[in-house]
């Protein structure tokens, strides 16, 4: 590339789309750079579970890479082998999942992410490094950071990795207004002293009193729960719902919620954070620029969930970057080829379940009626496969 580049291609955002895009590059001979506003070890509002895809995908890259993460995480993760669904009726199922996956803290999982670019790539790697303008011209991208005195980052190519409230979205005009239709939020907290909680299993409250979402508690090891509650924005801002106090309202007087909580310790305040959901059709591409993950609303509508989808975007992404440096363009034209392969890989499926999702909303008798009917075996593994 041109001398005045300092980096071939900036990635910015530095969680689980970032990582595996780096992860993705490591013996593309470019000059990659991954930065981040915070500094690692750093928290991420999630409710912390790791589908079964994330390991597969990271797999794919090096066969290595799971097991070293399963070893960072071993004090902190619990593995996830069952599911509890209690349907709005009282009727509950119990699904065993035949996939590996786990439950485990944003703050630990992304750092040993992290761990895993910094102990098998060359890429440069910048914390504490908030962005003030991204500028995009003909011949590549500028990236003015806020802290005074940085010299700006010049490459020819940016990638947004960096979540819901995406700063490179924003400044190459990739934002869009709020689709409360397409959009979740949630709160959590942390809890321990939780009663009747497997460390194995994850448990989904789906109740009446929402049309569109569910309450959640899953083990994420160490004693600890993370707890919350999620439902369809276009729900809350219609009924004016506070979350937090609901949150607190269902585990004070829910009939299966309240017995489990009756001892229960808080350990964190209660935390909001907003989901942008996948099969809203947000712009994944542009000239010189691609999105991952949650800055692509790329969340699962029916289960809420994205970090396998985020892995999985950051390393098609990184497909692209390769496609790129070898032909030599950056052109919008060109980089519809990632948003071609976004959507075949990811976007089909998130659109069927949004769909799946507006069936199921304000329809309690039709939850019913599925975990009812799964009690047979065989309907239970198509409801397996339905739900992933």
């Amino acid at each position: 590339m041109l001398s005045s580049f300092t980096h071939d291609v900036v990635i910015v955002g530095a969680g689980p789309a970032g990582a595996a895009c780096a992860l993705a590059l490591r013996h593309s001979g470019l000059r990659v750079a991954l930065l981040d506003k915070a500094r690692f070890p750093r928290d991420k509002v999630c409710g912390d579970a790791i589908p079964g895809p994330t390991l597969r995908h990271l797999s794919r890259l090096d066969a290595t890479y799971g097991p070293e993460l399963h070893a960072l995480l071993a004090p902190h993760r619990t593995d996830a082998r069952y599911s509890r669904l209690l349907a709005p009726g009282g009727r509950s199922l119990r699904i065993r999942w035949h996939n590996p996956a786990f439950n485990c803290a944003r703050l630990p999982f992304d750092d040993a992410l992290l761990t895993l670019v910094r102990r098998h790539t060359a890429t440069e790697i910048l914390e504490n490094c908030a962005i003030r303008r991204i500028a995009l011209d003909e011949t590549g991208v500028t990236i003015q950071l806020a802290e005074a005195g940085r010299e700006p980052l010049r490459a020819a190519l940016v990638i947004g990795c960096d979540g819901a409230n995406s700063v490179v979205a924003r400044q190459v005009g990739a934002a869009a207004q709020l689709d409360r239709a397409h959009h979740c939020a949630a709160v959590r907290a942390y809890y321990d002293g939780v009663a009747d909680a497997p460390t194995d299993t994850s448990d989904f409250y789906f109740l009446r009193e929402f049309g569109a979402g569910y309450c959640w508690v899953f083990p994420v090891g160490g004693g600890r729960y993370n707890v919350g509650l999620g439902v369809l924005s276009e729900e809350v801002a219609a009924r004016r719902l506070d979350l937090k106090a609901e949150l607190r309202q269902l585990l004070a007087t829910h009939p299966h919620l309240a017995p489990r909580f009756a001892g229960a310790g808080l350990l964190t305040p209660i935390t909001g954070f907003g989901l942008p959901l996948g099969g809203s059709g947000r712009p994944v591409h542009g000239p010189r620029w691609l999105l991952c993950g949650d800055a692509a609303a790329l969340i699962d509508p029916l289960q809420g969930h994205g970090i396998d989808k985020a892995v999985h975007s950051g390393i098609l992404a990184a497909g692209q970057v390769l496609r790129s440096f070898q032909t030599g363009r950056f052109d919008q034209e060109f980089l519809s080829e990632y948003a071609r392969q976004v959507k075949h890989h990811i976007g089909r499926e998130l659109t069927r379940r949004y769909r799946l999702m507006q069936l199921l909303a304000g329809k309690a008798w039709l939850v019913d009626l599925a975990v009812r009917a799964a009690a047979w075996p065989w309907l239970q593994r198509r409801l397996v496969r339905l739900v992933g």
